[in-house]
């Protein structure tokens, strides 16, 4: 899966392209959400190094600038371009590991946290402290230059879900089947799919069947 047309940038106007969801409400839930349907026939949605690129640019994780330079980056050398996806979804993995365990309220698994500070502490060299007219703010330093750089703001966004009071809020889809993650930012904060026009009447649907065929 990893391999399959990695060097594949060049795409169709007619070929259709997945649209990334963002139900999950955080940059680190969403990239956990990449697989579609992850406890039934799961699909992947980072199959290759162009995808991975296209997640950083639609969530803003990175400019279309990056995306341009890295694509041209992943051409000449696609054996980087294959490593960086290989640890983009093992990322992925430790991610959905760490916050299942959460909304789940079981004990988070310790390799998964390992893995994670490893990514951390490796993110973190590539951050700079810059000022920005009157104020000060953090800027991730040669995005264009290190194919592994559409994880980083992932990684940073990860770290900073975890110390936040919005853990409290994590949340798992409903539906058996689908295992996406979400932050549950509603008033009652009863939310229980990751969209409701989706999972939520996919379910709907099919205790309606399942009665209507008991009662039949």
């Amino acid at each position: 899966m990893v391999r399959q047309n990695t060097l594949d940038f060049a795409m169709s106007a007619h070929e259709p392209q997945f649209v990334f969801d963002l139900s999950g409400g955080q940059l680190a839930l969403d990239f956990a959400n990449t697989v579609s349907y992850r406890f039934e026939k799961a699909t992947e949605r980072l199959p290759n190094f162009r995808e991975l690129v296209r997640f950083g640019t639609s969530t803003g994780a990175i400019p279309a600038s990056v995306m341009t330079r890295l694509s041209v980056k992943a051409a000449q050398f696609p054996e980087l371009a294959e490593r960086a996806l290989r640890e983009a979804v093992q990322l992925r993995e430790t991610l959905f590991a760490i916050f299942q365990a959460i909304a789940e309220g079981r004990e988070v698994p310790e390799k998964a946290l390992a893995m994670l500070n490893i990514a951390a502490e490796s993110c973190t060299a590539h951050r700079r402290l810059v000022k920005a007219g009157d104020r000060f703010e953090w800027r991730w330093e040669a995005m264009d230059v290190y194919l592994d750089s559409v994880v980083w703001p992932v990684t940073q966004a990860a770290v900073d879900l975890l110390l936040s009071e919005e853990l409290k809020n994590m949340r798992i889809c409903a539906s058996d089947k689908c295992g996406w993650l979400f932050l549950d930012k509603t008033k009652n904060h009863r939310r229980r799919w990751c969209d409701m026009k989706t999972c939520g009447n996919r379910v709907k649907a099919r205790r309606h069947y399942a009665r209507v065929k008991k009662e039949g």
